[in-house]
């Protein structure tokens, strides 16, 4: 390796490392401590990191008062001062600073690109999980829980929802449509963009998730062309099923069959794992509007308090379930070993005739799949009361396991007369015990017993701060693993990163909690070095874990769904079931 010349030799950098030991002691005075710089690539002026502040001292000068270095080697170039703060933070970096600093003073013919590595190893960088930290600590904790079950799923066939996301900013659409702030009110269907405006405004200042349908068919592809067109609108996988069957199909050695209306722009956004029967495909594309806004936005005098969306869309095809038949009917060849079903919550724009018909189609149509192939049923956001409690009564007994978020839970609860239903709202993030004891009335009165036919044995639970997973005793296995990677990938899908970034990430999840206020619930303490909490009652299993939430998350659009597609895919189902 060729040696380097005079000027990129060592020059004196100090930082501050206090009262360290060893073989530079003597090079030590004061505040200052040598480490290695180069005169030809040297750090950059001014603050390089919180409190280090780099300046240039021209060749053949010392620091006034601090003396020169060791006799034979060339004076200060540069200098870096570093807080005593900062190092008791961080003190690996100073005493690596300090060893590699004496070696590299002892030994000038050391490569340049080792000065290179160790002037970037001090810079700042992709921060991994900090072992100190809350969410350090949760972090690796998770690693360590998440394996594979010992059963894995093969083949997953996934309908029957599916269409293409326009996303973009909902205050810059509004705005572009020429329309002001002003009061929020909730509307069941959208008739105009008034009631979009007013729809948008009353959850954006909940901070809270919801769809609705568009019945005007005109105006919503006027607005749909506006925003298409507007600059920085994305267009992505649309619908839970084809969302999922997205997520499921990152696995390449799962087989994934999608049915459900799927146009020449979603088939060519679709991963090519991903299998599309003939039947299910079609001339024209069904599109969603998914308007997100950012936590602490503004509009009028309107704030969000977290980041979240709205969609809406005018879609007959998926509101009709056309490809409910093409998916059973597809099952036979496909041979799956997991179905998920989704998109029973588009019917809301049909008739109540509709509905009541299409149900009962769903039921029978369920009942075809063969005995002791679980079914996941993904619910999403609803109005109608009567078509949820429809569900609840006639659906929920066909399917192995559920997943939804707290809207759809407490609504679930409202609809059917469940537990803690006088409650209109959740206030703030919603209480643990609360949602303790509607999970556990939903599989006591309509799930799995001798004394009851239905097949109903797991829900999995999602909200902005926790998750939790309940299932009936026996059923279903590795359920630790499941619930903490569906946290897991809430913080790495919103922050778009492979792995958690801990400067990134921030965690909110209660402190303690009691586990029941339907009786006597236990009080529990959380710790981060054991973040999936498990408790019992009659005969149901709770797990439950916290979220690390992405303080700006890039994209909020089906977190949910790949929530119970990571807690689908690290789940066990016993084969006796």
């Amino acid at each position: 390796m060729q040696r380097p010349n005079q000027d990129d030799r060592l020059c004196p950098m100090y930082f501050r490392a206090g009262n360290s030991a060893g073989k530079c002691q003597d090079r030590m005075e004061g505040e200052w401590l040598l480490v290695p710089c180069s005169p030809r690539t040297p750090p950059p002026q001014g603050p390089v990191a919180r409190g280090v502040t780099c300046r240039s001292r021209g060749p053949g000068r010392a620091e006034p008062g601090r003396g020169a270095a060791r006799k034979g080697t060339r004076r200060l170039r540069w200098a870096c001062r570093v807080p005593m703060a900062l190092w008791r933070g961080s003190a690996y970096a100073g005493f690596l600073a300090l060893a590699v600093g004496c070696v590299f003073l002892l030994e000038p013919q050391l490569p340049h690109s080792a000065l290179r590595s160790l002037w970037s190893s001090l810079q700042p960088g992709p921060t991994s999980p900090r072992p100190g930290s809350p969410e350090g600590r949760l972090a690796a904790a998770w690693d360590a829980l998440i394996v594979r079950p010992a059963q894995r799923w093969r083949r997953v066939a996934v309908g029957v929802n599916a269409c293409v996301d326009v996303v973009l900013s909902g205050v810059k659409l509004l705005q572009a449509l020429g329309l002001n702030p002003g009061d929020g009110k909730d509307h069941s269907i959208l008739h105009s963009r008034n009631d979009l405006k007013e729809v948008f405004t009353h959850f954006m200042g909940k901070g809270a998730a919801a769809e609705r349908f568009f019945s005007d068919k005109e105006t919503f592809h006027d607005v749909a062309q506006v925003a298409s067109k507007f600059p920085g609108a994305q267009h992505y996988v649309g619908g839970n099923a084809a969302l999922i069957g997205q997520k499921f199909a990152a696995n390449s050695d799962l087989k994934v069959l999608l049915c459900g209306p799927v146009g020449p722009k979603l088939h060519e956004l679709l991963d090519d794992n991903v299998f599309v029967p003939p039947e299910s495909l079609q001339e024209v594309d069904e599109f969603h509007l998914i308007l997100e806004y950012q936590a602490g936005e503004e509009w009028g005098q309107l704030k969000a308090p977290h980041a979240n969306r709205f969609i809406f869309s005018h879609d007959l095809s998926n509101g009709a379930m056309n490809m409910l038949e093409v998916f059973v009917s597809s099952l036979e060849e496909f041979q799956p070993d997991l179905v998920v079903l989704s998109g029973l919550h588009m019917m809301e724009g049909q008739s109540k005739e509709f509905q009541r018909k299409r149900l009962l189609e769903v039921v029978t149509s369920i009942s075809d799949i063969p005995v002791g192939i679980p079914i996941h049923l993904e619910l999403a956001s609803m109005t109608s009361r009567e078509l949820m409690s429809s569900i609840v009564h006639q659906v929920f007994h066909a399917v192995t396991s559920l997943g939804l978020n707290e809207q759809e839970l407490l609504f679930l609860s409202q609809s059917a007369a469940g537990p803690h239903s006088s409650l209109s709202s959740w206030n703030g993030v919603p209480d643990v015990g609360t949602v303790s004891d509607i999970l556990f009335w939903i599989l006591k009165e309509h799930g799995k017993s001798k004394n009851r036919a239905s097949d109903l044995t797991r829900i999995h639970f999602h909200t902005l701060v926790y998750h939790i997973l309940a299932t009936v005793d026996g059923h279903w296995a590795n359920q630790l693993a499941a619930v903490a990677a569906g946290a897991r990938v809430a913080g790495t899908q919103a922050c778009a990163t492979e792995t958690i970034d801990t400067s990134r990430v921030f965690l909110r999840a209660p402190h303690e909690f009691l586990t029941s206020h339907s009786e006597a619930g236990s009080r529990v303490i959380f710790n981060p070095d054991e973040p999936v909490i498990e408790w019992h009652r009659e005969g149901v299993s709770f797990h439950f874990t916290p979220v690390l939430i992405c303080k700006d998350p890039i994209r909020t659009v089906g977190l949910g769904d790949a929530i119970s597609t990571e807690g689908l895919f690290y789940s066990e189902v016993h084969p006796h079931y």
